[in-house]
């Protein structure tokens, strides 16, 4: 093979010929080609003739270049040549044979069907970043060189390979630095979410959290179940804007505030008032939305307040999906804002949804596509919570690469029927008159539970709980006044209602004390006890006893 020959068709080559025809004469040469003689000062000013690029042999600057060089020929790619850094790189070979035999390694990399296709169209093709066999990384770009006078059977190809190492393992380090950063931001969002949700007796829950995309800066989504007490259990779904662990660092200092602030059995508003001063207080630069809902089994409703979050959706038993867009307030941490509480209904058979938005948000689609489309994956989502949250996370098209963090949270209350409904209960007694209604508040209790076929030990404490319960409000309330006795299939609650909005406490009554005993009592004889202020004026005392498991 007559390298010469080849040479002649390298990039530019034909360029640089056509440049070198008939060139104009310089005007120191005359036409019959003599030289004038040569003036004193020419022979000391002018400089050394430097030889032109064209005039430099192709073969001695493929040879001394540092990258690899092959040139391959024909249909079966036959060896051409090979340079000097190549043959450093990989050892000698045997020129005129084919490529699979002369130049293994480039069938190891996978180059031969770029080869193939340089060789058809007769267009450069790259291949970026390929470790090669000799433990180094190259980038190889294979350019098409064509005979004069020849078809394209006689075409060959120049393989040129630039080792590109130390770029490879820059890259390769900073990969690893961005998973280890990653994986470290992902373990501290999800230990900072709850490791396992709490099981309200009403309500059946299922969440999910699935971090975004493949870098570092995690999002700062999170949601909790919180019991408080009284069958009453509080829900909260929220997203700190931005990205990386400062936003899940303030996301788990927003969670541990509200489950702080939910111990103090305020109104969702309240909670997010204090959440609110709070969110300024970590970092006035960083802001959250959230959602904050209370259900109440006796009411049948989910009361909530938003700050900036996305609505909660609702599906009742029959497949309709509300909205629950009103009311909504602005994102926490920017302050000066009196938030305010609504309600949806959440009957038996219900499905609420709390989500983040990247459960619902897309690059060039309005956010409101984005809910309706969940309404509609919602309306068809039938099954457990686990179930229907799953679904939803598909319909949306989550996946591992996912660009933002999605967090989703469901909630059922169930239809009970059956044995099932004969172990959540509900009697109620309006307390009417003066002293007169404590004896009827405990033969009333003492009737529901004896109906409820409670053991004796757990009748007589329930009796007791009601006793001090109605007196204390009887002595300190004002009307109107309810005795509520409610069964789950875990505990027996038992809860009295009153017109004056003054919380009861405990304190240590002293042995010349004639009252202040009751709270005591019921603190010492029950699992749990508690008070709230209601809506709409007044409080509720309330207490719980669990039941034996059978």
């Amino acid at each position: 093979m007559n390298f010469t020959r080849w040479s002649a068709r390298l990039p530019g080559t034909q360029r640089r010929a056509a440049a070198r025809t008939d060139p104009p004469l310089p005007p120191d040469r005359r036409p019959d080609g003599s030289v004038p003689p040569a003036r004193a000062e020419q022979l000391t000013d002018e400089a050394p003739p430097v030889p032109a690029v064209d005039d430099l042999p192709v073969r001695d600057v493929l040879d001394r270049v540092p990258a690899l060089v092959a040139l391959v020929h024909g249909p079966d790619h036959r060896l051409a040549y090979v340079n000097g850094a190549y043959v450093g790189a990989f050892g000698d070979r045997t020129l005129g044979e084919r490529a699979h035999e002369a130049l293994p390694e480039l069938a190891e990399l996978g180059l031969f069907p770029l080869l193939d296709q340089v060789q058809r169209s007769g267009r450069p093709r790259t291949l970026k970043s390929r470790k090669a066999p000799d433990g180094r990384s190259y980038t190889f770009t294979c350019t098409p060189v064509t005979e004069p006078h020849h078809g394209d059977g006689d075409r060959g190809v120049l393989v040129f390979a630039t080792d590109v190492t130390d770029h490879a393992e820059a890259a390769a380090r900073l990969r690893a630095s961005e998973r280890r950063q990653r994986e470290t931001a992902v373990t501290l969002q999800r230990s900072l979410l709850p490791q396992e949700l709490e099981e309200p007796d009403d309500l059946r829950v299922a969440a999910t959290y699935h971090p975004g995309g493949t870098e570092a800066a995690v999002g700062g989504d999170w949601y909790d179940v919180i019991t408080l007490g009284g069958g009453r259990t509080a829900l909260v779904i929220g997203d700190v804007m931005g990205r990386g662990v400062r936003a899940a660092a303030v996301m788990g200092q927003l969670r541990t505030a509200v489950r702080a602030y939910a111990r103090l059995d305020l109104p969702p508003h309240e909670v997010l008032q204090l959440l609110d001063g709070l969110a300024t207080e970590i970092d006035a630069n960083q802001i959250a939305t959230c959602v904050y809902a209370i259900h109440d089994p006796n009411e049948g409703r989910l009361v909530y307040a938003s700050a900036g979050h996305l609505p909660i959706l609702v599906r009742d038993q029959n497949g309709t999906v509300q909205r629950a867009d009103e009311p909504t307030g602005p994102p926490l941490g920017t302050g000066g804002w009196m938030h305010t509480s609504g309600s949806i209904a959440l009957t038996p058979g219900s499905t609420a949804v709390l989500y983040t938005d990247g459960l619902v948000e897309r690059r060039n689609e309005d956010l409101d596509e984005g809910i309706a489309a969940l309404e509609r994956a919602l309306s068809g989502a039938t099954g457990t919570p686990q179930v229907v949250c799953d679904r939803l996370v598909r319909s949306a098209g989550v996946t591992p690469d996912h660009d933002d963090d999605v967090a989703v949270l469901v909630l059922q209350h169930p239809a009970r029927k059956g044995a099932e409904a004969e172990r959540f209960r509900n009697a109620a007694l309006e307390l009417l008159g003066g002293v007169e209604a404590a004896p009827r508040a405990r033969a009333f209790a003492s009737g529901v539970l004896t109906s409820w076929r409670f053991p004796t030990d757990l009748h007589d404490l329930g009796v007791l709980a009601t006793s001090e319960l109605v007196a204390n409000s009887l002595q300190h309330g004002t009307p109107p006044m309810r005795l509520r006795l409610r069964r789950t299939d875990r505990r027996l609650i038992i809860e009295v209602t009153d017109g004056d909005d003054h919380l009861p406490r405990r304190r240590r009554a002293e042995p010349g004390d004639e009252s202040g005993r009751g709270i005591a009592i019921v603190a010492t004889i029950a699992s749990n006890w508690g008070s709230r202020r209601t809506p709409g004026g007044g409080k509720a005392v309330w207490c719980e006893f669990l039941l034996p498991k059978r």
